[in-house]
């Protein structure tokens, strides 16, 4: 009942000014002299992106962004590596299946394994932690440079004890 007042209402407001109805659009024809200049005109009214130079190089708090992006990077290229190399496994004669890799892993001294299970442990906890606080940020929450600088300190701390704790299992 409600819509179609509304609608009878605006077809009543239309019929009784009907210039406010449609829209009219002008076009003109520009030259190509004319429309570089105000493409020219359009881009300095533009705000300027400032490049990485500009930063302070003592301001910590950006790379747990860049790393961010670093660890998901790896991440990807390491799935896509690994996803052909097992496709290709049967044509080039490897050994990619679980129980071959377990065997190779099982094989290997403990340093060595140590030192690969921080390797793969440490970046994946730092991403899980570090998208948390991307999440917060994307909620607009934590925006205090003093609040950023700690969670910064906090996350890479937490993700090195965390991956420590991994290493432990």
């Amino acid at each position: 009942m409600i819509a179609q007042r509304l609608g009878t209402t605006a077809l009543r407001r239309v019929t009784a000014a009907p210039q406010n109805a449609f829209f009219t659009v002008a076009t003109q024809k520009l030259t190509e002299e004319d429309a570089r200049a105000m493409l020219d005109a359009q881009r300095l009214k533009r705000p300027v992106a400032p490049h990485l130079e500009i930063y302070d190089k003592k301001q910590t708090y950006f790379g747990g962004s860049i790393w961010q992006r670093f660890t998901g990077m790896g991440f990807t290229g390491l799935l896509y590596g690994y996803s052909l190399a097992y496709l290709a496994a049967p044509l080039v004669g490897w050994h990619l299946e679980s129980a071959s890799l377990v065997a190779a892993f099982g094989a290997l001294p403990v340093a060595i394994k140590a030192a690969a299970k921080f390797v793969v442990a440490w970046p994946l906890v730092f991403h899980a932690i570090n998208g948390v606080r991307h999440v917060a940020y994307d909620m607009a929450w934590g925006f205090n440079k003093a609040t950023i600088i700690k969670s910064g300190w906090y996350i890479w701390g937490a993700s090195i004890v965390a991956s420590l704790g991994l290493l432990l299992l």
